[in-house]
């Protein structure tokens, strides 16, 4: 059995089934991987978080081009979602310029959530070129951090931990890092994690507490020595990742028990609405959830992936009955919904500061729909990076649905470009580990693009947030008569504003309706109310904020 097939059935033939984690499959890089090597030399303590979005997710579905609706559903009448009414399309942002104005699918209001508060950012269209169909092939080309035409043995985060970390697998674990380097979710081991040498840096685990026990249930004593032959070679391989798995399980346990989630935060277990059974279960959000706890309990670990599958959508992908709803829909929500969960929870944790997280699929969806109220595999379709530290908005234009390459939707940017910039701005990689990445020519002035803000002050997050949600003084103020209170939201939401007095009882409503989008100025009359201080308060779904009002003679 040769390496690669190895890490494909590793999981599987040490105990007849994946390893399960909170139910969840997990693979746990090997303690002397790049990842290790990374952390036990970085000079911070930063995270990413990779979600992969198993099958090709359908982008144009998942980000709705408002400013060619009419060519959108006519590419596909039977999938499209609706522009108006109770299900509608979820304008994200009004402020946009209109070749950027988009709207997200219905169930993905979590996200929305995140935009405003200044914590996402969206890349429209990525790829690569002459993007690679075959869910296996594409998959290993974005691990592998190449062209169409390249074939390699490693992949990006194992060159990039393996620069940092010279010295793997011989040194670790060490007391300057005692934890796996990185946490892959799943029940195979992704070609991304590789180094040159081929040797592999996971381990399959279920949770860390249950890891433990089944890794010590297995009293397999290992040959004090092999045949110097290739079968013994790769014999002893197999053992070495035995070995590593039984360093990493009692300090997996220590950390995943010593650690814990907010208990204020509630993670999603269930599309609320209608779906196939078999994707109402959330199964993203238990993975963020142990990903939030390890942290919380200290491991060291720099990158996760995590996983998430059903998007190969050929066939329903959406009820018949209702495009807004059905195995697509569902999938939207778990993401969004987790992620907003995640966030909340890193932020009641004090660990927000530290994760960074973003989402990739191995291609996107044809602009046409099929007549299986479906689509068929596709290319470029949007990234999300998530964050506190992320520089939020939104990266490149709609896609034009009037020039497209035989149904395909044409890329604007390369996935390289994406990975690249966090690389380097994010997890702060010198020139020499961008070259081993093979991502220096991507962040390159002409190709860079910008995905982390200020990580100390968060300006570009505040900024952000002041310029879509606003309650400006009132105008005069002191006031003795007329005042006006103008104020702007970035969706449709129900809007309470009301004036309090310093006790905080309510003196005036002024607003209590939904509203759309944009900003309004109501006039208040105070010239027969008592002389003193006021409270002006603005109350949405995700947003409030108070201003003072000095009524005088």
């Amino acid at each position: 059995m040769n390496r690669r097939l190895f890490l494909k059935k590793a999981p599987v033939a040490a105990t007849g089934g994946a390893m399960m984690l909170n139910g969840l499959s997990i693979q746990a890089m090997a303690q002397h991987s790049p990842l290790q090597s990374l952390a036990a030399s970085s000079a911070n303590d930063r995270v990413l978080v990779i979600i992969q979005l198993h099958g090709g997710n359908d982008g144009l579905n998942t980000l709705i081009p408002i400013n060619q609706y009419a060519r959108y559903y006519d590419l596909r009448p039977n999938i499209a979602i609706a522009d108006k009414g109770r299900r509608a399309a979820v304008l994200l942002d009004s402020t946009l310029p209109d070749e950027q104005q988009i709207a997200l699918h219905p169930d993905m209001y979590g996200m929305k959530e995140l935009y405003d508060q200044g914590k996402m950012a969206i890349v429209q269209s990525v790829a690569y070129d002459n993007m690679n169909l075959s869910h296996f092939r594409s998959r290993d080309i974005w691990f592998m951090g190449g062209d169409y035409d390249e074939y390699k043995d490693s992949g990006w985060i194992g060159r990039y931990l393996d620069q940092l970390f010279p010295d793997y697998p011989d040194s670790y674990p060490n007391e300057g890092m005692p934890d796996p380097l990185g946490i892959e979710v799943g029940n195979s081991v992704s070609l991304g994690f590789h180094r040159d040498n081929g040797i592999p840096t996971s381990i399959a685990i279920n949770n860390p507490s249950q890891f433990y026990n089944l890794i010590n249930s297995v009293g397999v004593d290992p040959p004090e020595s092999v045949a110097n032959t290739f079968y013994g070679h790769e014999l002893q391989w197999i053992l070495d990742i035995e070995q590593k798995s039984n360093q990493y399980a009692g300090r997996l346990r220590e950390l995943y028990e010593k650690g814990s989630n907010s208990p204020g935060v509630q993670y999603p277990e269930r599309y609320p609405l209608s779906a196939p059974a078999s994707v109402v279960r959330n199964g993203l959000a238990p993975q963020l959830q142990m990903i939030a706890r390890l942290l919380s309990g200290g491991i060291q670990t720099k990158i996760f992936l995590a996983r998430i599958g059903g998007f190969d959508t050929h066939a329903s992908q959406v009820e018949a009955y209702d495009a807004s709803m059905g195995v697509h829909s569902a999938k939207l929500y778990h993401i969004a919904e987790a992620m907003k969960a995640f966030q909340e929870d890193l932020k009641f944790l004090g660990l927000e500061n530290r994760v960074m997280t973003v989402t990739m699929s191995e291609f996107g969806r044809r602009a046409k729909s099929n007549g299986s109220y479906g689509t068929d595999h596709g290319t470029a379709a949007p990234m999300f990076v998530f964050g506190r530290n992320v520089k939020p908005g939104i990266i490149g234009t709609n896609p034009d649905l009037n020039d497209l390459s035989r149904n395909n939707i044409k890329h604007q940017y390369d996935y390289r470009q994406v990975f690249g910039s966090l690389v380097q701005d994010w997890m702060q990689a010198d020139s020499a580990t961008m070259e081993r990445t093979n991502f220096s020519e991507y962040v390159e002035p002409d190709k860079k693009i910008t995905l982390v803000g200020d990580p100390v002050t968060s300006v570009d997050a505040v900024q952000f947030r002041q310029a879509r949600y606003y309650l400006k003084p009132c105008s005069p103020n002191p006031a003795a008569g007329l005042t006006q209170v103008q104020y702007r939201i970035n969706s449709r939401e129900w809007v309470q504003l009301e004036v309090l007095d310093v006790t905080g009882n309510l003196v005036k409503q002024l607003v209590d309706q939904e509203q759309s989008a944009g900003e309004y100025t109501q006039t208040l009359d105070v010239s027969d109310w008592k002389i003193g201080t006021y409270i002006v308060k603005i109350k949405t779904t995700g947003w409030q904020e108070t201003t003072k009002l000095i009524v005088t003679q």
